[in-house]
């Protein structure tokens, strides 16, 4: 039989490996030596790889001639698989709810304990039920201030704020600038940049007043600028300062010599979870890796292991913030949004970087 090599195949064995429970419902794996197929979160030994192939349902997988393994009884709905459809139901009434649900009345609807309920949601959605509620508005105050005939006011309460001050607190982070500043598509606000030329190819960095919001890498200067007028379509874009392209100096000379360090203010913008990631890989020092597994386990939610991923391909802020150094749980490199050779590169680098001060720390033990 034919193993299916596609990175979505990889994807699923690596949460077999993980016996990622929450991963449940959405495909199961049969074991081609013993005829048996399972649950991704099976607790029974490992199989081969080469004796492993996926399969959508347990329907699939007994088509083809596998029978339920006695052990994680893949065709019975698992307690696990109760608890996700429970947080799925409380996540879809957070999304309809016109006003906030208390922790309480979002427990009850979904027949968990207070208790549970809030460590379970966590634990799936990566967010408590609370920061799920506000990143849930930002989402919905962004597509209404993209919208020409909705105005911030409407905007505002259309997500659910009783009052306007408390995203305008939030603003910032959410949006990078004020919700009429956004509105307008960055009307009025200033981004400066510039393009320049490294050993990955073209490089774009662009600055905010909050520090630097973009480091874009890619092959065509053009299209970054693109990228950058996309994100910012009525932003006074300034380019060609020379003070400023020093600071693209700066970030060059980071990745062609990573020993140079890298210390810049970041305008980070981005939902409660996303930074919540992006802080812990730049927690990951230089020359070192950590799985997407790692990741969700050190922001305290371990099921969110795609969702990590996805928070990593929303980075806009190369370098600096590292999402080069995630990797597959096996060590191998996974989707980079700049290119799997690019992450190759930097990551060849840091470990050089790396290996050269232990060098230097056993040099200075001998003397």
């Amino acid at each position: 039989m034919e193993h299916d090599t596609t990175e979505e195949d990889q994807r699923r064995w690596d949460t077999v490996l993980r016996r990622d429970a929450s991963a449940e419902g959405q495909f199961v794996y049969g074991v081609t030596s013993t005829g048996v197929y399972c649950r991704p979160g099976c607790p029974a030994r490992h199989p081969k790889r080469q004796n492993v192939v996926f399969f959508p349902d347990s329907h699939s997988a007994e088509q083809q001639g596998f029978r339920a393994c006695l052990r994680c009884h893949p065709r019975q709905a698992s307690r696990t698989d109760k608890t996700l459809a429970a947080i799925q139901q409380a996540c879809r009434l957070i999304e309809q709810a016109e006003l906030s649900l208390t922790l309480h009345a979002l427990a009850q609807a979904v027949g968990i304990s207070a208790y549970h309920f809030q460590r379970h949601f966590k634990a799936v959605t990566g967010l408590t039920p609370k920061a799920y509620t506000e990143a849930h508005r930002s989402r919905t105050v962004r597509a209404a201030l993209n919208d020409p005939a909705t105005t911030v006011t409407q905007a505002l309460y259309e997500a659910g704020y009783s009052s306007g001050s408390r995203f305008y607190e939030q603003a910032n982070g959410i949006l990078g600038m004020t919700p009429t500043a956004y509105k307008n598509g960055g009307a009025d606000t200033e981004i400066h940049f510039a393009l320049g030329e490294c050993s990955l190819g073209a490089i774009l960095v662009a600055c905010s007043a909050k520090g630097v919001c973009a480091i874009l890498l890619g092959d065509d200067p053009e299209r970054l600028l693109r990228d950058l007028q996309d994100h910012f379509p009525r932003a006074h874009l300034l380019g060609g300062e020379a003070e400023f392209e020093q600071l693209v100096a700066q970030v060059v000379g980071y990745i062609e010599t990573p020993a140079l360090g890298l210390a810049l203010p970041l305008d980070i913008q981005g939902t409660a979870f996303q930074q919540r990631v992006w802080q812990a890989l730049r927690e990951i020092p230089a020359g070192q890796t950590a799985s997407y597994s790692e990741i969700a386990n050190r922001i305290g939610a371990p099921r969110a292991v795609r969702a990590v991923g996805t928070a990593c391909g929303a980075n806009r802020i190369a370098v600096a913030i590292p999402c080069h150094r995630v990797v597959r749980t096996d060590g191998s490199l996974s989707g980079y949004r700049w290119g799997i050779e690019r992450k190759r590169a930097l990551l060849e680098r840091e470990k050089g970087l790396e290996r050269c001060a232990k060098s230097g720390n056993r040099f200075s033990q001998q003397q």
